[in-house]
C-alpha cells in the first residue's frame, strides 16, 4: 500500500518552552507529552495521532538553518484548516505576532505563509473542496484576496472535502 499522508514532523528548535507557546497559542495545537526545556509532543485540533509534531531543543547558539539558501533541506510543512473564516482569523494572529510572511491564492488552495520563533517557514493553507473544482481552478500562484474567496465560497464551507478528508 502506497503512502497515504503524513503522520507528524519533527522540528529541531532553540528553545522548545519558546516554541511551545508559539504553537499552542498561534496555531492552537496542545500538548501531549514532554521533557521540559528538552522536548515537547503537540497534537493538532480534531488529530486522532498520538502527536502532529515533535520539537527538540538543541540550545539557543545553533544556527539558522542553511536550506534554501546553501543546502538542501526542507521548505516548510503545510497545516490545513477546515474553513476560510478560520483561515482569516490565522491571518490576524500571524500578523499580530509578526510571523506572517506571505498569502498566496494557488487556486486549489489558499494559503497563508508564516515564520516561527526560529525563523522556520510553515504554510496554513485551506483546501478547495472536489466538487468545487472544475476545469478553471488549476495550479497557480496569485496573491491571495480572502474577502473574494470567502465571497465565492463561503466563510464556513468545509475546505478538502474529497481531497484531503
Amino acid at each position: 500500500m502506497p503512502v497515504q499522508r503524513l503522520n507528524h514532523a519533527v522540528l529541531y528548535v532553540r528553545d522548545v518552552d519558546r516554541s511551545v507557546a508559539f504553537y499552542t497559542e498561534a496555531l492552537g495545537f496542545r500538548v501531549v507529552n514532554e521533557m521540559p526545556g528538552r522536548a515537547a509532543f503537540l497534537q493538532a485540533e480534531g488529530s486522532r495521532n498520538d502527536h502532529d509534531l515533535g520539537l527538540f531543543a538543541i540550545g539557543t547558539g545553533a544556527g539558522d538553518s542553511p536550506a534554501g539558501r546553501s543546502a538542501v533541506g526542507l521548505y516548510h510543512l503545510a497545516w490545513e484548516v477546515d474553513t476560510l473564516a478560520e483561515l482569516r482569523r490565522l491571518e490576524g494572529v500571524l500578523r499580530e505576532r509578526g510571523s506572517l510572511v506571505g498569502a498566496s491564492d494557488h487556486g486549489t488552495t489558499k494559503a497563508l505563509y508564516a515564520h516561527d520563533p526560529d525563523g522556520l517557514e510553515f504554510e496554513v493553507s485551506w483546501l478547495v473542496p472536489a466538487d468545487r473544482l472544475g476545469p478553471d481552478v488549476g495550479m497557480k500562484t496569485v496573491p491571495l484576496d480572502i474577502d473574494a474567496a470567502i465571497a465565492e465560497y463561503g466563510a464556513d464551507t468545509r475546505g478538502g472535502v474529497g481531497v484531503s478528508v
